[in-house]
């Protein structure tokens, strides 16, 4: 990769990675408590009591792809140095696993809360909670599908780590 890309790369890290600062700050408070407490869209009373934790699964779901954008920070400094071929660039790959697999996880105890806890008992079963379900849904299938993705770029870089140390040992 040359300069021009990795700075470019660099640049969109450090802007999502402030824009999730912001995300958490600021928008996931006020939009559950807003979706919950606002008499213009129409108040959601049996999820009054979760409004911490819709918060919390929100600023730590955002937190997971923080973590996911360090890692690729740091993948970015092993390639410009030219070092990705090593053990440590399977360290900051699990770390987007793990990252990807936290989030998807927090994805999927919101929809089985959905599932089990809201729709059923909903006053007046609006399409905003199905919505909200439908989304958590599409969610953790978004997640394991990145996930699975990561599995197999790991398995690539450990083919192409293979080969270049073969390499190595010929030259």
């Amino acid at each position: 990769m040359n300069r021009f890309s990795i700075a470019a790369l660099r640049l969109g890290i450090i802007a999502a990675f402030l824009g999730g600062l912001f995300g958490q700050i600021v928008v996931a408070p006020n939009t559950v408590a807003d979706t919950v407490f606002s008499s213009f869209i129409g108040s959601y009373n049996e999820l009054r009591p979760y409004v911490v934790a819709y918060t919390t699964v929100a600023v730590l779901g955002i937190a997971c792809i923080q973590v996911a954008l360090v890692a690729l920070w740091q993948l970015l400094a092993m390639i410009k140095s030219g070092a990705i071929f090593s053990l440590k660039a399977f360290r900051w790959l699990d770390t987007i696993i793990g990252a990807a697999l936290g989030a998807t996880a927090l994805a999927f105890g919101v929809a089985m809360h959905f599932t089990f806890g809201v729709i059923p008992y909903s006053e007046d079963q609006s399409m905003d909670a199905l919505g909200a379900w439908g989304g958590s849904i599409i969610c953790v299938g978004v997640g394991l599908a990145f996930a699975m993705l990561m599995v197999i770029m790991r398995g690539l870089l450990r083919k192409a780590t293979d080969l270049e140390t073969e390499m190595a040992e010929v030259v």
